[in-house]
């Protein structure tokens, strides 16, 4: 028997699925065969198909997997999937968070097995078809086996934690539980790169010679205090190329990926590792980390609100409130409000991104990081011309376009 509150979570969910779709289809059909002037070059005509044939396939690929996931939800309304996988767990066990962790395990499990097929196909179809592809069925099994573990042990232990906080706490829960979560965040930004990367990837000091004394005397040049500076062999998956800081104090770290040391020059690399410097005296990674915790702090304090409401664990079928089924009603009627926030945070993201350009720029690097961004977003067969609305919703970082008119004043 659906209740008031179960198709409220179906409009959500359906709305949700046209919203993406309907700003997937407005990208699609905003793409032109003449580029802008500024653009123009970028690519040669058969690599411009070879993009354009990309993008597409792409689009078709997400059109497929949302609506299989949509589909799945659905379905699992329908039979009463969530209150028979509840009823299941608890016949497991009379530990409230055993039974948690053996119904959110299962979702996730079940969830994950399903999509393996999809994951397959990307990776060994489209991303092989176009080249991108490095990854051995070797490596993609033991990536998955390696998530599974992560997932088990510091997602089944913040679950865990969170729950016996909220039968300990009371009316407190949503303070106690944000500071958990505060510590641990800070916590992962920190060891991250120390911790999680080895598990995944081979980070080496970047080796001497005329690429670290470049990186060097522009970090003295700008009062950047910097040791650590790693080579992380990203081609073993991908001939995609990147560079990202990590870390906070004396556990900040920059990292290269070895294709982008092979793809870009000299130059370029300091003009993108100037961006990535200007990130951190811009203070943009507190800032991020702010509003990371800010958005968890709010999520926290509404879903204290309603752990206890019998209403939501009824919209699943089941009578009376448990944690489990409360925190998933609660996440799935709080999707309007995560978009908006999204939205918000992709908007001070964005704005910070036009600052670590201009950062680079005032050490008159900005030609070389244009070129730089020139390069990766050809490599990657990047969209060119988005269109806006899609880059208002989802993207987190100018278009390359966008970059260049700002970078040069334009």
């Amino acid at each position: 028997m659906f209740t008031t509150i179960t198709y409220i979570i179906l409009a959500i969910l359906i709305l949700d699925f046209l919203v993406e779709r309907s700003l997937s289809w407005l990208n699609a059909r905003h793409v032109k065969t003449e580029l802008p002037e500024q653009l123009r070059g970028l690519y040669d005509a058969s690599e411009y198909a070879k993009q354009q044939s990309y993008f597409k396939t792409n689009q078709q690929f997400g059109l497929i997997t949302s609506g299989f996931g949509l589909l799945l939800i659905l379905l699992m309304f329908a039979v009463g999937g969530f209150a028979l996988l509840n009823n299941y767990a608890a016949s497991l066990s009379e530990y409230p968070i055993v039974v948690s962790l053996i119904f959110f395990g299962i979702l996730f499990f079940a969830n994950d097995i399903l999509s393996l097929p999809f994951e397959c196909y990307d990776h060994f179809v489209i991303e092989q078809r176009f080249g991108f592809n490095k990854m051995t069925p070797k490596i993609f099994v033991g990536d998955k086996l390696k998530n599974w573990l992560i997932m088990a042990i510091v997602g089944g232990g913040i679950l865990a934690l969170i729950q016996q906080i909220y039968y300990w706490a009371g009316d407190m829960f949503w303070l106690l539980a944000w500071i958990c979560m505060a510590a641990f965040s800070i916590f992962f930004v920190m060891f991250y790169s120390n911790i999680i990367v080895p598990l995944f990837n081979k980070q080496t000091p970047l080796e001497e010679g005329e690429l670290r004394n470049e990186i060097e005397r522009f970090a003295e040049k700008a009062g950047f205090k910097l040791k650590n500076i790693f080579v992380i062999d990203g081609s073993k998956r991908s001939t995609k190329a990147n560079a990202y800081f990590q870390g906070l104090g004396a556990k900040k770290r920059i990292v290269l990926f070895d294709t982008l040391i092979n793809d870009l020059t000299k130059e370029e690399i300091v003009a993108v590792l100037a961006h990535e410097i200007g990130h951190y005296k811009k203070k943009h990674t507190l800032m991020g980390l702010g509003m990371s915790l800010a958005n968890s702090l709010i999520m926290l304090f509404i879903l204290g609100l309603f752990l206890n409401s019998d209403a939501l664990a009824q919209a699943f079928g089941v009578e009376k409130a448990n944690f489990h089924l409360n925190v998933l009603a609660f996440g799935l009627l709080y999707t309007p409000v995560s978009m908006a926030l999204g939205i918000l945070m992709n908007m001070v993201i964005r704005r910070n991104e036009y600052q670590a350009d201009a950062y680079a720029a005032s050490f008159g690097l900005g030609e070389a990081l244009i070129s730089g961004l020139k390069k990766l977003t050809t490599k990657s067969l990047g969209n060119l011309q988005p269109h806006p609305a899609y880059v208002f919703f989802y993207y987190s970082h100018p278009t390359l376009l966008q970059r260049m008119e700002a970078i040069r004043g334009k």
